[in-house]
């Protein structure tokens, strides 16, 4: 303990005996503990008014979704009859007969387009026939005129039979039957009941139903 003297004097000018006052004296190593201890409480609040708000403000990045741009499907179509370039097409998905006859080309001037509902939706896979008028079929039937004493189950001719005599066939509709004369018209005159299989939509089955019921 460190000792000071320290001489007073009371309140009516008297002078009093000297009184010796202590003071504790710290040790080293007890001012370096109260200057590390200060020291920390500085660090933690310059972190709590410093720091702390730098790490507050960090933003994450917003992340924007980007939607692709949506693909228009398409469907496969067999343009065939009357139109000037009959074949497969690609349309997009919800067009109509008319935009399939459009795309091979447009009609033909033997089109028999008032038989057809051009407004009609086509799906995929679908075969879209424009009938037309045949000429050949036309030319050879006029020529040759079906016998009015023949017998109804007597076989049909390919090659004079109109597009109703064609119909009449069983398994065989309107459509199949304008394909039959189309395919007579591109080909020429049919020498074999078995060229019929040329023609498309006519299968196996088909033919074992015209099985002595047409001949070339």
């Amino acid at each position: 303990m460190a000792t000071k003297s320290r001489r007073t004097r009371d309140g009516f000018g008297g002078r009093v005996d000297d009184v010796d006052v202590r003071s504790p004296a710290l040790s080293r190593r007890q001012l370096f503990g109260v200057a590390a201890a200060i020291a920390s409480l500085l660090i933690l609040v310059v972190r709590h008014h410093g720091g702390g708000s730098a790490t507050a403000h960090v933003v994450a990045p917003v992340r924007v979704a980007v939607s692709k741009p949506a693909v228009a499907k398409l469907v496969v179509i067999d343009v065939a009859g009357a139109v000037r370039r009959p074949g497969l097409y690609r349309l997009r998905s919800g067009s109509r007969i008319d935009d399939a006859i459009a795309a091979a080309g447009g009609p033909t001037a033997k089109a028999q387009l008032d038989t057809v509902n051009v407004a009609a939706p086509i799906a995929d896979g679908e075969q879209v026939v424009v009938p037309g008028r045949g000429a050949a079929g036309a030319v050879a039937a006029a020529a040759s005129p079906p016998d009015a004493g023949s017998s109804p189950t007597a076989p049909l001719d390919l090659n004079t039979a109109t597009l109703e005599q064609l119909e009449a066939l069983p398994g065989i509709g309107p459509v199949t039957a304008q394909k039959i004369l189309d395919y007579r018209q591109a080909h020429g005159a049919f020498h074999a009941v078995t060229e019929l299989q040329g023609v498309p939509g006519i299968g196996p089955a088909h033919m074992a139903q015209l099985k002595g019921l047409v001949i070339p």
